[in-house]
């Protein structure tokens, strides 16, 4: 789905981005320029960063654990 519509971002390529280490909105505006138009995405940008930081974060105990 299009997050960005001014600039045609998706969230595939928030949620890789988010994947690859990126952690904050203006760091998501500077990678892929999502919210750099009118800035209506951003609340949805922010959104999808912190899902994917919480999928991160509750995996790692998991994956210890199993070792």
């Amino acid at each position: 789905m299009y997050v960005c519509i001014c600039n045609g971002v998706t969230d595939r390529v928030i949620r890789e981005a988010a994947e690859a280490g990126c952690s904050s909105v203006a760091e998501m505006t500077m990678r892929t320029g999502a919210g750099s138009n009118c800035g209506a995405c951003l609340g949805l940008v922010g959104e999808i960063i912190g899902e994917v930081q919480s999928r991160r974060a509750l995996e790692l105990p998991v994956l210890a654990n199993a070792a």
